[in-house]
């Protein structure tokens, strides 16, 4: 129990509901800010984010300053002999309303959750410094520390690393809130405090490694914890790719000869595959078994097919299969000629069964030299392309450890930067790839040692599966009604009414709320060093300083090569 006595006593309870308790509080000196000494501290009462006990009988409960407000009661003057014809004064009534988080026990110790809310006329309690530094420094053993409480500056908040990444956690915050400013800071730490960590970074815009003016590649993370990867570089090949995202790379399956060509495309496949099992030596094959085929003998194999003639009782007749390919054909090699599709479907380094293995070690930082981070830049891929390759970066990191003996020792984290750019909600056929990822890590990930970070400034048009699922969940500013009413409703239930305050948070400043904090939190998080770069461009300087000219054939001969960071 923590122990309280009349000088901390502020107030009593006066309205109880579902969501919340409302407290008037005891005012000694009317017109000033209400101030309570504890021990040598002045604690302002009342403050937004503050913690405040409320007592009744045996039972405390632990709660959330969400609002406070003032209003004026008329007293009457008890001067002249006939009061109620006297001179009336204002007297200022104060009244806080606080979010019940969870209760204290017999050894002092914060649990999550209200069995039994607190009646009217509980007591209300301000509580000093050191006895919420007692319950903020539960994970202070592992030394993982992100922010401060902006309430508390001297105040430091520890994350718990392993339910934080092991049971997967969500960014969420709208445009210049801090969302870059908070994963950088997130990994920056959990680095220098886990330098055997294992991080992929999906980079939808060049914010964590980008070329400098004078022409320099620098880095949101230490030189010595980064390798930096194009997507394009990485090569995820489509040898690599299952059957069914093969199909729905290739395949219409709306087209009436959608089930021909499944079945015809299947068989080809399986065969291609069992030859190059044979010169490996490897006797059991599917056609899901990560081995190099040859697109272009699939090619000349659904041609041959596609106009074969067979004898019939008055001549030659088409095959069975004659024409059922048409389309087949024409979007292979429409994406065969895409040259936004040469890092899948024309590999120049990984063209071999046996170039997996290193694919593999770079992939998990496991190349030469070995780096805990590997930020993988997504800006230089196609927008409709990315979908694509966030589906295989996905599976690669689930079925990596998947197959792995030693997963329980090699847990991978991989953060999904912009989620809801290739994590949606739609169901449509694009993003079903990429969805079925994410949402197979989301569900099964934790068994494996397969963390997933989700970051997100839409919240509501991300995979609902995948956000529910996320065990932490750390809500910058949204001021959007529908983001603010989605995440309410994916949030634990006693910590819901707690996502009022994001309109009012600051930029690098959360609600956390889940398992990876001792109890829900505002923070500020710890400025990161160095930071991404995600700062807002200078309108007003550049429109006043910026070049007369630019070299727009430049721009044109980018833009047809599709080469956006040379």
């Amino acid at each position: 129990m923590i122990s309280t006595s009349d000088d901390s006593l502020v107030g009593y309870v006066t309205d109880v509901q579902a969501g919340g308790l409302t407290a008037i509080l005891i005012d000694d000196e009317p017109g000033r800010a209400p101030v309570v000494t504890i021990g040598d501290e002045d604690v302002l009462v009342g403050q937004v984010g503050s913690y405040m006990l409320v007592v009744q009988g045996v039972t405390q409960t632990l709660a959330m300053v969400t609002r406070m407000s003032e209003q004026e009661k008329l007293v009457p003057l008890e001067t002249g002999e006939r009061a109620d014809e006297t001179l009336r004064t204002a007297m200022a009534i104060r009244t806080i309303t606080l979010i019940p988080l969870g209760i204290i026990s017999d050894k002092g110790e914060f649990i999550r959750g209200v069995g039994s809310f607190p009646t009217t006329a509980a007591e209300v309690h301000v509580i000093g410094t050191d006895t919420i530094g007692v319950m903020f420094n539960k994970f202070q053993s592992k030394g993982y520390d992100v922010g401060f409480l902006p309430s508390n500056a001297n105040q430091h908040v520890f994350f718990d690393p392993t339910a934080l990444f092991g049971r997967h956690f969500t960014v969420l915050g709208q445009t210049g809130a801090g969302k870059s400013f908070t994963v950088a800071n997130l990994i920056q730490r959990a680095v220098a405090t886990m330098p055997k960590a294992h991080i992929i970074l999906l980079d939808l815009h060049g914010e964590y490694s980008w070329v400098t003016d004078e022409g320099a590649r620098a880095n949101a993370f230490a030189d010595e914890t980064v390798r930096y990867v194009d997507a394009r570089e990485l090569e995820i090949p489509y040898w690599l790719m299952t059957y069914a995202e093969l199909c729905d790379l290739l395949v219409d399956h709306s087209e009436r000869e959608a089930a021909n060509q499944t079945a015809y495309f299947r068989d080809t496949l399986f065969n291609l595959k069992r030859r190059s099992a044979e010169e490996i030596g490897l006797k059991k094959v599917s056609v899901d078994t990560p081995l190099f085929f040859s697109l272009d003998e699939v090619l000349a194999s659904i041609q041959v097919e596609n106009q074969r003639m067979e004898d019939g009782t008055r001549g030659p007749k088409k095959g069975p299969l004659h024409g059922d390919f048409d389309r087949f054909l024409i979007r292979l090699e429409s994406k065969l000629n895409d040259v936004r599709y040469d890092f899948l479907l024309k590999p120049r380094v990984r063209n071999s069964s046996e170039s997996l293995a290193g694919l593999l070690r770079d992939f998990v930082g496991l190349g030469e030299p070995k780096r805990a981070i590997t930020i993988i830049d997504l800006s230089s891929v196609p927008f409709d392309v990315r979908p694509t390759v966030a589906a295989q970066i996905g599976r690669l990191a689930f079925e990596f450890n998947y197959w792995n003996p030693e997963y329980r020792d090699f847990p991978i984290l991989l953060v999904c930067e912009e989620a809801h750019a290739y994590i949606p909600r739609d169901s449509s056929a694009q993003f079903s790839g990429a969805r079925k990822s994410m949402e197979r890590i989301a569900k099964e990930g934790r068994k494996y040692g397969v963390g997933l970070g989700v970051v997100s400034q839409r919240p509501h048009e991300l995979s609902e599966t995948v956000l529910s699922q996320c065990g932490t969940f750390i809500c910058l500013r949204i001021t959007n009604p529908t983001d603010q009413a989605y995440v309410k409703n994916l949030v634990p239930e006693a910590e819901r009414d707690l996502v009022d305050v994001l309109a009012g948070l600051g930029r690098g400043e959360a609600m956390a709320l889940g398992e990876a904090v001792p109890l829900p939190t505002r923070v500020q998080f710890h400025l990161p060093s160095p930071e991404p770069n995600s700062d807002d461009i200078d309108f007003y300087n550049k429109w006043i300083n910026g070049p007369d000219d630019l070299d727009v054939d430049q721009i044109v001969d980018r833009w047809r090569r599709q080469e956006r960071n040379e």
